[in-house]
């Protein structure tokens, strides 16, 4: 009686099921998902399809998370050195090209008063040769206000030694962290600067060799300026180098260093005489060059993961359209149309992309989210700053390329999954029953 009566009820659900073909039912209806979810479901003999559904979220998943966790990092690096650099040195500079810069003080002025203008900055820049009874370094020279240097938060806020008061008086200069571990020197130590120009003679330029005292010492973060940058006043900058009231430039910053192409014109106007002006991308093309194409580069060599991932989606469909050959034929015979068939094929393969492409999303962020402990814990002291100028991982994650990223792989995954799909509709039941 049992028997009978569970005979019973599968003989009503076919006649149903059979019915609901017949009269038709809407594109990704129920049970083609229900369908959908349990071909992807490990069985007897189909724990082989199943395998190679697994790894294929496995592969896209990875892909995914590599691509954000890369670019991130290399957008962090872009803005780290772009803060350092820029931060630094300006955004602008503005020299002479008829006569020098002996009207710097009204003329800075002028500058600063520009829409979009932060500082304007006069200096004297000059090389040098640092010394101490440690040993000596090649050194640049910045004379600078010290107004402008309080402005001048990569410096004035990375102090590690000393203290900037009193530093217009003349008698002390601000040294980078690294230079002074290479002089051997700490605040209040003594350091000898060398220039060749000096006082003229009657038998040429005789070098200047004068001691100061480090008020100071700065660690911006990045080792080409912490081993070579020495700021001094800029008044005894002037002495020093011999510029009789000039200056050697003046640096300008702007509130969007992104667009120091749009304040050329107002600045030229607003400087009432010919001035040469050269911006932060001139100075640096070469290096954020360089960067944008290994970039670029790199994201097309990281995406092929995600397109090998999407081919396992290919050989795992085509083998589960091998082993459900046997259900096609039924639910054709039972009025299944090939775009039902086409459609249930579809759904597994897109599932296999969003599961993969959502679980990489998540791996990626979480950890670019934590790649400076990540850092310290799998790779203490590999980090060395003087070879890759910083001092720690940086990583700035971009929602437009994280997007790019999403939108991307979940493509690639959808076409992964059309021609197995139209050869499971295009299947024949009567072939279908005899792979069966």
């Amino acid at each position: 009686m049992a028997a009978s009566a569970a005979l019973d009820r599968v003989r009503t659900f076919a006649a149903s099921f059979t019915a609901s073909f017949r009269q038709g039912t809407a594109p990704f209806a129920p049970f083609e998902w229900i369908l959908a979810g349990r071909y992807l479901r490990a069985r007897r003999r189909g724990g082989g399809v199943s395998v190679v559904a697994f790894f294929s979220v496995l592969g896209i998943a990875l892909g995914v998370a590599t691509l954000i966790i890369v670019l991130s990092v290399m957008n962090g690096f872009r803005a780290e050195l772009l803060s350092k650099i820029v931060g630094i040195n300006g955004h602008l500079f503005a020299t002479p090209i008829d006569r020098p810069f002996n009207d710097w003080t009204d003329l800075s002025d002028r500058l600063s008063k520009v829409a979009g203008v932060r500082a304007a900055v006069p200096l004297v820049e000059g090389q040098a040769f640092a010394s101490s009874q440690y040993g000596g370094s090649g050194v640049i020279i910045r004379g600078v206000r010290a107004a402008d240097l309080d402005a001048l938060a990569a410096v004035s806020s990375s102090i590690r030694g000393g203290t900037l008061e009193g530093f217009d008086d003349g008698t002390g200069v601000l040294i980078g962290r690294r230079l002074a571990d290479t002089l051997g020197l700490q605040a209040g130590d003594t350091i000898t600067l060398v220039t060749p120009k000096g006082s003229s003679t009657p038998f040429g330029t005789a070098p200047r060799t004068k001691s100061y005292t480090v008020k100071a010492v700065f660690e911006v973060g990045m080792t080409e300026f912490d081993q070579t940058f020495v700021f001094m006043p800029l008044a005894e900058a002037q002495a020093f180098f011999n510029k009789d009231g000039d200056v050697s430039m003046i640096e300008i910053y702007v509130d969007d260093p992104d667009h120091v192409g749009d304040m050329r014109e107002p600045l030229e106007m607003a400087a009432e005489r010919p001035i040469l002006l050269t911006d932060w991308r001139q100075r640096n093309r070469t290096f954020f060059g360089a960067l944008e194409v290994e970039r670029n580069v790199m994201f097309l060599i990281l995406s092929l993961i995600v397109v090998v991932a999407t081919l396992n989606i290919v050989s795992g469909l085509i083998l589960l359209v091998r082993d459900k050959s046997s259900d096609i034929a039924i639910l054709r015979t039972m009025g299944a149309t090939p775009g039902t068939i086409m459609r249930v094929f579809l759904i597994n393969g897109a599932l296999i992309g969003v599961v993969g492409t959502l679980s990489g999303l998540g791996l990626g962020i979480l950890i670019t989210l934590n790649i400076k402990p990540i850092q310290h814990v799998l790779f203490p002291g590999a980090w060395d700053p003087t070879v890759r100028f910083l001092a720690e991982i940086p990583a700035q994650m971009n929602p437009k390329e994280i997007t790019a990223v999403v939108i991307t792989s979940l493509l690639l995954s959808l076409a992964a999954t059309l021609y197995p799909s139209w050869r499971a509709a295009r299947l024949d039941p009567v072939q279908a029953l005899r792979y069966g």
